[in-house]
């Protein structure tokens, strides 16, 4: 059994505690990239939309244009039949002449008609994308200033991180080798989790099972190592009077 002082027990928690704030650091600076590239995404997003929208009102005025030009054609027949009737000599041209006149002004009127529909689509559209370009610069300040925000935290943390390895070089450089090798060890073990837990009660706070009558006595002598015998992790007794002190 390994023997140990208080003291390096408390160097131990020290360091544990340490490595818990520093692996939150470099957890939340994983995640820096990810949202950075979501507000980039959620941007072009917008941005794509807006070049659609664009798109389709440049289609609707191209059908409208190709409809605004059968119709001068048409009208363009109709002043040709309408000369025509001029100079028929019987009464089946006359008759056949008109008829051509009223079909292709049935054909413009449903020509007019779809134009009304597609002035009716440009409309909205141009709607739609005058809305979305009010709010564009709006969006784009805000990204910025989200993904400045993000930067700025991410720096700040990234400082904090090098002061807290420092910090843990330190204090591990008090601990004797094979103890802190134990330590990694457990460590690893418990998949880089909580390697060393406080015992309250006789209960075992990384896994809150109950801690053996004889091994609790032992632990709360302080002198040496002592594992969970349900979760394997290194225990200490957590005097309780000294923490209210």
């Amino acid at each position: 059994m390994t023997a140990v002082t208080k003291q390096q027990i408390d160097t131990l928690v020290k360091v544990q505690q340490i490595e818990i704030e520093t692996g939150k650091l470099k957890a939340y600076l994983e995640k820096v990239p990810d949202r950075i590239s979501k507000l980039e995404g959620e941007l072009e997003a917008f941005i794509r939309r807006v070049e659609g929208d664009e798109a389709e009102i440049e289609k609707l005025n191209k059908q409208y244009r190709t409809l605004e030009a059968d119709v001068q054609l048409n009208l363009a027949k109709v002043q040709k039949s309408q000369e025509k009737l001029r100079s028929v000599k019987t009464n089946k041209e006359y008759q056949s002449s008109l008829k051509e006149i009223d079909d292709i002004n049935a054909i413009n009127s449903d020509l007019e008609d779809e134009m009304l529909v597609l002035l009716e689509k440009i409309e909205t559209a141009e709607t739609a994308i005058k809305n979305r370009k009010q709010h564009y610069d709006a969006i784009v300040d805000d990204t910025n200033h989200e993904k400045e925000s993000i930067k700025r935290e991410a720096e700040q943390r990234e400082e904090t991180l090098v002061d807290l390895e420092k910090k843990r070089l330190g204090i591990a450089a008090e601990l004797d080798e094979g103890l802190l090798q134990i330590f990694k060890q457990v460590k690893a073990k418990q998949g880089n989790l909580v390697a060393i837990a406080a015992v309250k009660d006789a209960v075992c706070q990384g896994c809150n099972m109950n801690i053996p009558p004889q091994v609790y006595n032992e632990l709360q002598r302080c002198d040496r190592l002592e594992y969970c015998p349900s979760c394997f992790r290194i225990i200490y007794w957590e005097n309780q009077e000294e923490r209210s002190e």
